[in-house]
């Protein structure tokens, strides 16, 4: 049975910066591209970054360019999401998910494409 479990999640002055992991079990990881998504209070979860199967590629969206890296480590079976600059505004619960995918495959947006989650870890920053 996948697994995906999050960690690296606290509380943070604004400008500060976090690293969230996202440990992968249960799964052929070299199969899946991986996404990071994000859900605040009283909105709905949505899209922050995304990265190919062989780690080539990348997907933001548009207010976390530039400050926020995607990265993936198929050995350890592990991917990343390295936050920096961040804004009372990324306050929210991040979570992790995994897309069996083709290795050509598009880059993914849409929590639909996504077959497994993890739980989350909550990201507070403080202004």
């Amino acid at each position: 049975q996948a697994q995906l479990v999050e960690s690296g999640g606290g509380l943070v002055q604004a400008g500060g910066s976090l690293r969230l992991s996202c440990a992968v079990s249960g799964l052929t990881f070299s199969y899946y591209a991986f996404g990071w998504f994000r859900q605040a209070p009283g909105k709905e979860r949505e899209f922050v970054a995304t990265i190919t199967r062989n780690g080539r590629t990348t997907d933001y969206t548009d207010s976390v360019k530039g400050r926020f890296t995607i990265s993936r480590d198929n050995d350890k079976r592990m991917t990343y999401l390295q936050m920096n600059s961040l804004e009372p505004e990324d306050t929210a619960r991040y979570f992790c998910a995994a897309k069996r995918t083709i290795l050509t495959a598009p880059l993914a947006r849409r929590q639909g494409e996504y077959d497994q989650w993890g739980q989350g870890t909550q990201v507070t920053v403080s202004a």
